[in-house]
């Protein structure tokens, strides 16, 4: 019997959707910046806002995930 590791599908999906959300909240910064109504300085504390943000919300999304697919304690049904 041989054992293979791999990632689950419904993970790499999660982190996928992530990427793309931190890439649309960026993309908008950037238009920000180019139309103008964005400073120089303002961009770049919310690119690192942003960044930070979503690594945290995929943390604790790839955490709530996990427990749910590997429960330490399995619940008793009595009948």
């Amino acid at each position: 019997q041989t054992l293979t590791m791999s990632f689950p599908t419904p993970l790499i999906t999660g982190t996928i959707a992530f990427i793309v959300l931190a890439a649309v909240c960026i993309g908008g910064v950037f238009a920000g910046l180019a139309s103008g109504t964005v400073s120089k300085d303002n961009a770049a504390i919310a690119n690192i806002v942003i960044g930070i943000a979503t690594f945290a919300m995929w943390l604790f999304w790839t955490c709530a995930w996990l427990h749910q697919w590997h429960p330490l304690i399995v619940p008793i049904y009595e009948e």
